[in-house]
């Protein structure tokens, strides 16, 4: 074997040098030193880069072999390369801001971050990671961390209205008993856990005074995603409703919609208030017809019942109006006249979310508010939606699921009970009726 020792080899002519042929192997000794000042290729990554002290102040396109200072006064984005086995970029928070300026750390095309084809968001003050591309299956690894904290977002981070967690720790559910808004601050890596349930009922509408209607139930609208298991109610429209709601990194404005106002004296009680948020809305609950006018009880998420008096009685109001499927509501029953001599009027009752009002019982009392909704998704049986009682001259209705009970002669009938767009009670002859119950909005996604 022979040696060569010189100081220094360069090539005769040309730009390339080459060492050694196909199939060969160099060996660099042990205790040797390979000390590199210009650019290398086709090496794979050597668990260091060359950093770019030049701070990046928008979104930029990594290159592999290279490290960034990122210093910018709104949240910006990284794109990484495509991935190579052994390819490595790094990245650090020059300014210290990434907690209030995020950085997003997107992978090429398909490409996966630590197995998940996802983005990555640095979001600590001072965080800096290095990123080595491994193989299709884990993709572009972490190998060096300054707070350990970073992983590809598996859950949703959101704040707003009142939050509790449930399903032992591994659901977080907001519930708003008045207007805000829900703040996703980040989104999950997964598109499943992004998917969220909710429940969204409308204002219930007032009941009639005067042998009046019970006021409906406000609309109720559910969807239950597939990641936060719980027993939802029957109107529950996944997974064929096209009202599934993947939410981002956004803001969500809610809206609670107001229980509509009694029926002063001889007169219809007022439609409940819509209440919306994710972009879906349910619509206020009919209200109840009074004696005066045409005694047709009002149309809206659910129905509202049909008075009587003079003689005649008027029909129940039209629910799931505006129509949704599933329907948000049901229909509010017919008021009813008894027979002669005695003639006893009785109000209808306010339609529920899953059953219609009931008619007025003639010479017997006001009709039953419709049956309401039960769902588990805030972790506890709840019923709500339910239809006003209608009033009577013998006897107002019943009612249930946060409905207000209709009213005789004597007494003014039960409200509808607040954030549960229960629809409030008919009276009964020169007794006074009741307001409806106000809206709620509840959203509920998986954090373990």
């Amino acid at each position: 074997m022979s040696k060569i020792e010189v100081n220094t080899v360069d090539v005769s002519s040309g730009s390339t040098l080459t060492l050694g042929s196909s199939g060969k192997t160099i060996t660099i000794p042990a205790g040797a030193t390979i000390s590199n000042a210009g650019t290398s290729s086709g090496f794979g990554g050597s668990g260091a880069v060359s950093w770019v002290t030049t701070p990046k102040t928008s979104t930029f396109t990594a290159v592999s072999g290279e490290g960034y200072f990122v210093n910018s006064g709104s949240a910006l984005t990284m794109n990484l390369p495509a991935g190579s086995a052994g390819a490595i970029v790094a990245v650090s928070d020059y300014a210290r801001n990434f907690a209030t300026y995020n950085l997003t750390i997107s992978p090429n095309g398909s490409e996966k971050i630590g197995g998940t084809a996802s983005n990555l968001t640095l979001s600590v003050d001072g965080q800096a990671t290095t990123l080595v591309y491994v193989d299709s299956t884990k993709g572009w690894v972490n190998v060096q961390n300054a707070e350990d904290t970073q992983t590809a977002a598996t859950f949703i981070t959101a704040s707003g209205g009142t939050v509790t967690t449930v399903n032992c720790g591994a659901c977080k559910v907001h519930t708003f008993t008045s207007p805000g808004n829900f703040v996703v601050s980040s989104a999950s890596g997964s598109a499943t856990n992004n998917l969220v349930s909710y429940m969204i009922i409308a204002g219930g509408a007032g009941g009639g005074g005067n042998d009046g209607g019970g006021g409906g139930a406000g609309g109720f609208r559910e969807v239950k995603s597939p990641s936060t298991p719980y027993t939802a109610s029957p109107l529950d429209g996944y997974p064929s409703s096209p009202n599934r709601i993947t939410v981002s990194a956004q803001s969500y404005p809610i809206v609670i919609g107001g229980g509509g106002a009694l029926g002063p004296a001889n007169c219809d009680g007022a439609n409940g208030s819509n209440s919306s948020g994710l972009g879906i809305t349910s619509a206020g609950g009919g209200g109840g017809a009074a004696e005066c006018g045409s005694k047709d009880g009002n149309p809206g998420g659910s129905g509202g019942g049909g008075g009587s008096g003079g003689g005649t009685a008027g029909p129940g109001g039209t629910g799931n109006t505006p129509p949704t499927s599933p329907a948000q509501g049901t229909n509010g029953g017919a008021g009813a006249v008894g027979p002669a001599p005695s003639s006893m009027r009785n109000g209808g009752a306010g339609g529920g979310a899953t059953s219609a009002g009931q008619v007025g019982q003639a010479n017997s009392r006001g009709g039953s508010g419709g049956a309401g909704a039960t769902t588990s998704i805030n972790g506890t049986p709840t019923g709500r939606a339910g239809g006003g009682g209608g009033g009577g001259r013998q006897g107002g209705g019943p009612a249930s699921d946060g409905g207000g009970a209709g009213s005789d002669t004597n007494s003014q009938s039960t409200a509808g009970t607040a954030n549960t767009g229960g629809g409030g009670g008919g009276s009964g002859e020169g007794a006074t009726s009741n307001a409806g119950g106000s809206g709620v909005v509840i959203i509920r996604y998986k954090i373990a």
